[in-house]
């Protein structure tokens, strides 16, 4: 993106990139499909030490302008849920619209390349030696992403090439991840692997509304991984399993309706059967309803509604959809993504200390952050 604004520009611009091809990680986003932006984006859907440096770059180059963009090469997309637009086919879709961008901008690409040093001169040019040659260049771009799925290339790189110019980079963690569970948790509910429930998940003030998934080695779906990204080692996760109904109403009702029913079966009305077998004893499952007192059925119910698990931790960068943490946003300029004591050196993308939220917030981050260095570079 940065690419492709400046050579626009008439800029004479270079991607050196370490892989074998382009964009391995738009070709495996979103199951194959790309969530490449949201209708919803906003700054507050961002996490940063510095929660306004991403307002700049997205008021400038919006969702829309990527849409825009998008329906100009004619790539079919649709939106799945809660704004998130993904690819009808294909994410080559979005890959070979950037390539093709690039070509009618005139950018050149490199792919097999790693960088051996770089090297800021004094008459402010750096220079950039590789195991494929030598360059000198006025605008030094770090586009280099973060640490999560290391499997597709991912490498502290960028990080360090802000400890080389003594620029800060706070502590890193993987975010949008799975979280495993405590041993005893793990075996509890290891039977219901699999299985994916409607839920509201809340931790540290914030709340997510979409599905869990009960994995062999804790919690995934959407609303973990979202919660992740707030969750602290130490902290609860709170999970209520059926958000829009109460249960107790729900109890009440049908005591007075259907006094012998079992409690297990009114449960299966509401909850999978297995979940049920985890959540109630036996014995208490087969009990009819007119058995149990309000009292008795209202600590049943917060077992469902206010469902508590403490991770063990996460599964960490290897299935981690992005890294919290990274390049200092105090250290750069958010109007050009320039680094404030390094002349023409510039940050763009996940490699700084901004994180979105699952849904295509960190593609429009990408687009929008290289858009804002593309003007300048």
């Amino acid at each position: 993106m940065c690419a492709i604004e400046a050579a626009k520009r008439g800029r004479k611009t270079l991607i050196i990139d370490h892989a074998n091809k382009p964009g391995k990680k738009i070709l495996m986003s979103g199951g194959g499909r790309c969530n490449f932006t949201n209708y919803h984006v906003s700054p507050d859907k961002y996490l940063s030490h510095n929660p306004h440096f991403c307002k700049s770059a997205l008021s400038r180059y919006t969702q829309w302008d990527f849409i825009n963009l998008v329906k100009k090469h004619g790539v079919a997309f649709h939106e799945k849920t809660l704004g998130q637009l993904f690819c009808d086919h294909t994410s080559k879709d979005i890959l070979n619209m950037l390539l093709e961008e690039c070509r009618i901008a005139g950018v050149t690409i490199q792919l097999n390349e790693t960088i051996d040093s770089i090297q800021q001169l004094d008459n402010n040019l750096f220079n950039v030696k590789s195991n494929q040659g030598e360059y000198r260049t006025q605008s030094l771009v770090i586009a280099t992403g973060g640490l999560s799925i290391p499997t597709m290339g991912a490498s502290p790189f960028g990080y360090k090439i802000a400890a080389q110019f003594n620029i800060k980079v706070w502590p890193t963690r993987a975010g949008l991840v799975p979280v495993t569970l405590q041993p005893d948790d793990k075996e509890k509910y290891i039977s219901l692997s699999g299985i994916s429930n409607d839920s509201l998940t809340s931790s540290n003030g914030k709340s997510f509304r979409e599905n869990i998934l009960f994995t062999h080695r804790g919690l995934s779906g959407p609303a973990v991984l979202q919660i992740s990204n707030y969750w602290q080692p130490g902290d609860e996760i709170k999970i209520n399993l059926l958000p829009d109904k109460d249960l107790i109403s729900l109890f009440k009702s049908a005591q007075k309706q259907f006094p012998n029913r079992s409690l297990k079966e009114f449960l299966a009305e509401h909850f999978v059967k297995r979940l049920v077998g985890i959540f109630i004893t036996p014995e208490l499952g087969q009990k009819p309803l007119q058995a149990f007192t309000l009292a008795a059925f209202s600590e049943i119910a917060l077992a469902f509604h206010e469902w508590s698990v403490k991770p063990n931790g996460t599964e960490g960068y290897r299935t981690a959809e992005v890294t919290l943490g990274g390049v200092d946003c105090n250290a750069i300029s958010s109007k050009t993504m320039g680094s404030n004591t390094i002349k023409g050196l510039y940050f763009i993308g996940e490699v700084l200390d901004v994180t979105g939220w699952l849904g295509g917030y960190n593609f429009q981050w990408a687009w929008s952050s290289g858009w804002a260095a593309g003007q300048v570079v």
